[in-house]
């Protein structure tokens, strides 16, 4: 018998933080998030979500043993403003039995039938920087801090439930020295001297920090027109800014501006954290902190986080400015390899950027949907 019980305590949360350290145990491929940082995430105190969102954790017992575990979280905003009727389930895993996964679905449409909402999809968290997708293809594949790993049964679960793939989304690497500068040298100083645009780059992070709300606002100008867009609102801002900003490179920060000193792109890369936090396993102490900040400082593969450019100056060629700052930098580190996060697969605009660099697909991830 399965009994589904609400993670309302904070040892239930840490249970349903804890639950894929022991479902993933001795995995090779599946990266432990820190579980500090996720009960940060869960609590309704500290995660600004919260102001736009709703969200229940649930976790599945059988024969009193954790079997399963998943959020319910209804957007407010993108049901509200974009008139988006859908409840969503996230930080869902499970033991291979479908009818563990039945059972938590349940409680996902619950909340979605008791507040009157037509489907579900999942999994997702609560906004465009969460992470999302059950991977499809790429299982024999090191996963990042940035998304989730799972087992090749996920995506049958939700298919035998009747749930069909929503949105798929790709990841892509290339080796760095598939890059060649040929591609972007001469053609960035045209466009520099055409649109009076200019590179700004960075060794400090607290120089970095009187751009970010305007770094913040042309991401959500700049991934408005996608489907599956929910901008970020300005609580949301001053947290990513404080916990995330400072944890990342400022010599990874990359921003074009223009003659008015207006932001008109931006890109994000991170040092890969993968081997550090299997390392940590979870916990920053007493070694992990120590892991990561090796991984930060040495790392030889790096993750392409976040790029963004103004609709006013997208296929200008303005993202050749980025490449040749990154040029520059990774060729000084030592870089090897350059991973791509998870990408829509219909945002061709994005895919073109990376052309010139043949980069190979290497997982595919997608989002299921079924109707209440």
């Amino acid at each position: 018998m399965i009994t589904i019980v609400e993670a309302n305590s904070k040892q239930l949360l840490k249970d349903f933080v804890k639950f894929p350290f022991e479902l993933y145990k001795n995995h090779p491929f599946w990266v432990p998030p820190l579980i500090a940082d996720e009960m940060e995430t869960f609590d309704k105190d500290k995660n600004p979500a919260f102001k736009s969102a709703e969200a229940y954790f649930y976790l599945a017992y059988k024969n009193n043993k954790i079997v399963g575990r998943i959020a319910a979280i209804i957007n407010w905003n993108e049901v509200k403003e974009q008139q988006k009727s859908k409840v969503r389930f996230g930080w869902w895993e499970t033991i291979d039995d479908v009818e563990v996964t039945k059972a938590l679905l349940e409680k996902v449409y619950e909340l979605g039938r008791k507040n009157n909402l037509e489907h579900v999809e999942g999994p997702m968290g609560f906004s465009n920087l969460d992470k999302v997708g059950v991977m499809t293809e790429g299982f024999e594949e090191m996963g990042s801090m940035i998304t989730w790993y799972n087992y090749p049964y996920y995506a049958s679960h939700l298919e035998k439930l009747g749930y069909v793939k929503e949105k798929e989304y790709l990841e892509n690497k290339f080796p760095f020295e598939n890059v060649k500068p040929e591609f972007f040298l001469k053609a960035q100083e045209l466009i520099k001297k055409r649109y009076q645009l200019r590179p700004l780059n960075f060794t400090k992070t607290k120089d970095i920090m009187p751009f970010v709300d305007q770094m913040f606002d042309l991401f959500n100008k700049s991934y408005a027109s996608l489907s599956s867009f929910v901008a970020i609102t300005d609580i949301q801002k001053e947290y990513f800014k404080k916990k995330y900003i400072s944890f990342i490179n400022p010599e990874y920060i990359k921003f074009v501006l223009d003659k008015d000193d207006q932001i008109v792109a931006f890109s994000i890369v991170m040092p890969s954290f993968s081997e550090a936090l299997r390392k940590a396993n979870g916990k920053l102490f007493p070694f992990g902190f120590y892991h990561l900040l090796q991984a930060r400082k040495n790392s030889k593969d790096v993750l392409f986080y976040l790029i963004g450019v103004d609709p006013e100056y997208q296929s200008k060629g303005v993202t050749a400015i980025i490449f040749n700052e990154y040029y520059n930098t990774f060729t000084e580190k030592g870089i090897k390899n350059c991973i791509r996060t998870p990408e829509l697969a219909d945002n061709h605009a994005i895919h073109n950027i990376w052309k010139h660099f043949n980069p190979e697909i290497f997982r595919r991830r997608c989002t299921f949907k079924k109707n209440l």
